[in-house]
C-alpha cells in the first residue's frame, strides 16, 4: 500500500522505473514506486562508449535503476543505471513482482470484507508483513489456511477472507522428491501388512503443506514421491516416511530398506 512506502527513495536503493523522456544527455525517468521522476545521465548509461543512447534505453522502457543522489527540495533524483549488477536487477525485479501480486491479493480481501484496503493492511498486513513478510505470508496461508494468521492474532472472520483470496489466485509451485522402498513380508497377512505400512506412515505425516504418494514399481519395489513448498520439507517428509514403512514392517516381522532417489 502506498503509505507502507517512504515518498522518496534513499541512496543506493534499487528502484522500478519507466523511461518517459530520452535526450541527447540522459533520460528522464519516473519511478514507478514513490511517482516522482529522475534524470539518468548518459555517463551513468553504460560503462563502454555510447553512440546512441537508444541502443541503451528507449521511451516507456521499465529498467531497474540505482539510486545515486536525492535532493528533495529541489526534487531531483540522479539515477543509474551501469552500476545495477545482473543479480540485483533480477532480485528487484523478483520482489516488485511480489509486491504488486501482495497489494492486489489485499485490495480483493478488501472487496470481501467491504472495507478498504488501507483498513486490511491495518488490521492484519502489518502482522503479517512482520512475521513473514506480505506475499510469502499470503503463500503460506494458500498453502496451510487461515491458522497461520489466526495464530498472528488475526481474526478468523479476516484470516478466512485472506485464506479465500489467496487459495483462489495464487498457484503454489511445489517441488518434488522420490525414493525407493524394497519391502517384503512373508507372512499369511503379508499383502495387508504392506498396505497397513503405507496408511500408517501417510496418517503419520499427513500435513497440509506436503503430499505423500506410493506407487508400485514392481513387487518388492515402491516408489515414494513427495510434494512440498521447499526441498528441504521435502526431503525431510520423504525421510520420515521411508523410515516409517521400514520400521512398521520389520515390527510386522518382515524385512525393508529405503533409498532417496537420485
Amino acid at each position: 500500500m502506498a503509505e507502507r512506502k517512504p515518498q522518496w527513495p534513499e541512496v543506493g536503493d534499487l528502484v522500478i522505473a519507466t523511461i518517459e523522456t530520452v535526450t541527447d544527455y540522459g533520460a528522464y525517468a519516473k519511478l514507478d514506486e514513490y511517482e516522482k521522476r529522475g534524470l539518468l545521465h548518459v555517463s551513468e548509461i553504460s560503462s563502454s562508449w555510447i553512440r546512441n543512447i537508444r541502443d541503451f534505453v528507449r521511451e516507456n522502457q521499465k529498467v531497474v535503476l540505482k539510486v545515486l543522489r536525492v535532493d528533495q527540495e529541489k526534487g531531483h533524483v540522479d539515477l543509474s543505471l551501469r552500476r545495477v549488477t545482473k543479480r540485483e536487477k533480477i532480485e528487484k525485479i523478483k520482489s516488485w513482482k511480489k509486491e504488486r501480486k501482495a497489494e492486489a491479493l489485499l485490495k480483493g480481501v478488501a472487496e470481501k470484507l467491504k472495507i478498504t484496503p488501507d483498513e486490511v493492511y491495518q488490521k492484519a498486513g502489518v502482522l503479517i508483513e512482520e512475521k513473514y513478510g506480505l506475499y510469502e505470508g499470503l503463500e503460506k496461508t494458500a498453502l496451510e489456511g487461515p491458522e497461520v494468521l489466526t495464530k498472528l492474532g488475526i481474526t478468523q472472520e479476516v484470516a478466512q477472507a485472506f485464506a479465500e483470496v489467496a487459495q483462489g489466485r495464487i498457484q503454489l509451485k511445489m517441488v518434488k522428491v522420490k525414493g525407493v522402498l524394497e519391502i517384503r513380508c512373508m507372512k499369511p497377512n503379508g499383502v495387508k501388512c504392506i498396505q497397513e505400512a503405507f496408511a500408517n506412515a501417510k496418517k503419520t505425516e499427513k500435513s497440509k503443506d506436503a503430499t505423500v504418494k506410493f506407487y508400485v514399481i514392481a513387487a518388492p519395489k515402491y516408489s515414494i514421491e513427495v510434494s512440498a513448498e521447499n526441498y528441504k520439507r521435502a526431503e525431510d517428509v520423504l525421510q520420515k516416511v521411508g523410515q516409517n514403512v521400514v520400521t512398521f514392517i520389520t515390527k510386522a516381522g518382515g524385512q525393508g530398506s529405503f533409498r532417496r532417489e537420485k
